[in-house]
Order: structure tokens, then C-alpha cells, then sequence
């Protein structure tokens, strides 16, 4: 992947170039899930007249834990993936190895990996548990696996499912609706406040009878 300032410089145009054959459709620039222009390697082939060459798919293993405390249950995830690959005679190409919350849906290996599913270079997904993915939304990712032909092979294996983390996301979801709620509850004050207000002028303005 080549951002916008990276890609000018490769076949020698400015930015505004790119920028001005995107919006006349000579050369469309991708986007990615966040909405972050890009360009890739057919894009290169085609700006240089160059044969395509044929996309590669590569096999990715993800592994995630939400905090550095739990950094041994990571490795424990990548050695279970990788016997499970081996005894399935399964070579994996990229290892990818994040610290974040299940929540957290923006995390920066998680975004990588569903950009490169969007776009094709990802052939099969192995993953130890489905909340290693995300803790919620797991069916949509699953469907985006589905719609871009990546194979999602998930093991399930509860043990490789930190129980700690169930606490903590749960803790992080009260905390949220908390913060929510509390803001509710100080607009509905400042709202009460503004309708007294009005209706405290409004008698003020009526004449005398």
C-alpha cells in the first residue's frame, strides 16, 4: 500500500495530480475503512503501464490480549495457532501480534488486517478464539471475511480466551453507559434550568392586570 504522497513520488507527479485524476476518474485512489486514501501495487502497474502481476494471498494468524500483563497468554495463543497450523498442514505468512481492548475498534494491526481483507491479500484468517477478534461485532467481521473470500478458521478454545478481559470490558461498558448517563442527567438539569428561566421571563413581561 502506497499513501497518496508516497505513490506521487513513485511514478513522478505531484500530489495535486493524483488528486486531480482521482476526482476525473483516470485513477481512482482507494480508501480504507477509516477513510484514508491509498494506492497499491496494480494502481502502480497501471500509472507505469506495467504488466499486472497476479495478487498475492497470504495467510494470516492473529493473536490479540488486552493489556501488557497478559502478554504470556499472547505467546500461548501463537503456540496453540501454530501446532493447530502444523497438524493441518497450514503455512502461515504474517504473524500479527496486538495489544488492545476487544472493544476497541480502532485498533492499528486490527485495521491493517481488514483493509488487507478488503483488498483481496488475505486468503485464510486464524484466529485461537472469536473474541481474539473483537469482543462484539464478531458476525460482521465474519461476514466481511465472507464477502471478500477469506477463509476464518477459528479454534474456540476457551482457555485461550483470558477470563480477566470479560471483566474488564464489562467494567469498560458500565463505565461507558455511566459517562452517558451522567451526561444525560446534566443536560436534562440544564434543560429544566432553561425552561424555568424562559418561563420565569416570560411572566415578568406579562403586564399588570
Amino acid at each position: 500500500m502506497y499513501s497518496v504522497a508516497q505513490f506521487a513520488k513513485q511514478i513522478g507527479v505531484s500530489v495535486k495530480t493524483l488528486q486531480r485524476w482521482d476526482r476525473e476518474g483516470r485513477l481512482k485512489a482507494k480508501r480504507t475503512i477509516s477513510g484514508r486514501r491509498y494506492y497499491d501495487e496494480a494502481d502502480l502497474a497501471t500509472a507505469l503501464n506495467l504488466p499486472q502481476r497476479p495478487a498475492i494471498r497470504r495467510t494470516v494468524a492473529y493473536c490479540r490480549v488486552s493489556s501488557p500483563a497478559q502478554r504470556p497468554d499472547l505467546h500461548n495463543q501463537r503456540a496453540a495457532l501454530e501446532s493447530y497450523a502444523a497438524s493441518k498442514s497450514l503455512v502461515v505468512d504474517e504473524w500479527i501480534m496486538e495489544i488492545g481492548g476487544g472493544l476497541n475498534f480502532e485498533r492499528k494491526r486490527f485495521l491493517r488486517l481488514v483493509d488487507a481483507i478488503i483488498e483481496g491479500q488475505v486468503s485464510r484468517l486464524l484466529i485461537a478464539h472469536e473474541d481474539r477478534l473483537a469482543r462484539c461485532g464478531f458476525a460482521l467481521i465474519k461476514h466481511l471475511c465472507e464477502t471478500h473470500h477469506t477463509e476464518l478458521v477459528v479454534m474456540n478454545t476457551e482457555t485461550l480466551s483470558p477470563e480477566q478481559e470479560v471483566v474488564q470490558d464489562l467494567m469498560s461498558i458500565v463505565h461507558d453507559f455511566s459517562s452517558r448517563l451522567y451526561g444525560l442527567r446534566n443536560y436534562r438539569k440544564a434543560l429544566e434550568k432553561a425552561l424555568k428561566d424562559e418561563n420565569r421571563a416570560q411572566n415578568t413581561d406579562q403586564p399588570d392586570a
